[in-house]
């Protein structure tokens, strides 16, 4: 059996916070390279890993260094790819470098780091960053697939997705994924998990089940989605975050600040809903009365509006947020 029938068969979603299927998008690869056959094709690794509270792509390269790196090997070799590029952030490219490096043999990899923030994860945008033109997204479709790094056909996956093709190809793929746990919990840090779990039973067999009045942010420690402890009986989606926070300890306008900020200092630009959005409501946030229904009008729209995922993605935690538990605490 072939490499893609294997990571078909295994259900590989990608890991990258989008979970398209993996054989889906090695597939579409393929089928554009027999359509452009005088153009080469890519592979690249994105790791900048730029959501806060999230790094299993780190934990990954520190520990399976290896396997890593004989997943990305095993796209090129399926793809005919003759190079592959490893986009990471800046802080951390001497360290990813260095532990990947002997293990590339045979392969033209290229490591590549990042100058532009958050919005740098979205692939289109990392795209962009390579080929050293304005870092902003692109319009899809054409998808990378089809026409993407310098107009070729180019797989981006996550570092996670890349592991676990590594882990098909041996055989030895039983369903897992990684999760990055943190915030009010006894045992933070990355955990390797069926990804069939719900996300009670992730926190319970981590030794991290919270106690007293709780809430937990899921998926991302800006863009995830806000939970109740009645609402954890379903599977975790997205990048693998989860952080839980004591409602008691946690006033929730610092929070909503915290990521208004996060998400200000990451937007590109491009478009005028996230634009002039994120300048709103960063600016609405800062006054003594806060007009909470403006703020609920703007995020709406930046949700409708906006270019790509990050601006659209704001929505979700803010109105979460203040819907299941509040903002009047100061």
């Amino acid at each position: 059996m072939d490499l893609i029938k294997k990571i078909e068969k295994a259900g590989l979603l990608g890991r990258g916070g989008a979970e398209f299927p993996v054989a889906k998008k090695w597939q579409s690869v393929l089928a554009a390279k027999r359509k452009q056959k005088n153009c080469p094709v890519y592979v690249v690794v994105n790791a900048t890993e730029g959501e806060p509270g999230v790094a299993k792509d780190k934990y990954i390269i520190r520990k399976h260094s290896a396997e890593l790196m004989a997943g990305i090997k095993l796209a090129a070799k399926t793809l005919g790819a003759k190079k592959a590029y490893f986009y990471c952030q800046k802080k951390n490219l001497a360290e990813f470098k260095r532990r990947l490096k002997p293990f590339a043999k045979g392969l033209a990899i290229e490591f590549f780091p990042e100058n532009c923030g958050y919005i740098c994860g979205e692939e289109t945008t990392l795209l962009e960053t390579i080929e050293g033109k304005r870092s902003e997204p692109r319009l899809k479709p054409p998808y990378p697939t089809e026409s993407g790094l310098f107009g070729c056909p180019t797989l981006v996956n996550n570092v996670e997705t890349f592991f676990y093709v590594a882990i098909i190809a041996k055989g030895k793929y039983q369903g897992e994924r990684f999760y990055t746990i943190g915030g009010a919990i006894k045992k933070p840090g990355v955990f390797e998990l069926p990804a069939t779990l719900s996300i009670g039973e992730v926190l319970k067999k981590t030794g991290n089940e919270p106690k007293g009045d709780y809430f937990i942010q899921a998926g991302g420690g800006a863009a995830g989605e806000i939970l109740l402890p009645s609402e954890l009986k379903r599977p975790l989606k997205g990048a693998g975050s989860l952080i839980v926070h004591d409602t008691k300890k946690t006033v929730p306008l610092e929070l909503l600040r915290e990521w208004i900020e996060f998400f200000y200092q990451g937007n590109c630009g491009k478009c005028a809903p996230c634009r002039e959005g994120l300048y709103r409501l960063r600016e609405i946030l800062g006054e003594k009365q806060i007009n909470w229904a403006f703020l609920r009008a703007i995020c709406e729209t930046m949700r409708d509006a906006s270019f790509c995922p990050l601006g659209r993605s704001v929505h979700a935690p803010i109105i979460g947020l203040l819907e299941k538990v509040g903002a009047r605490k100061k």
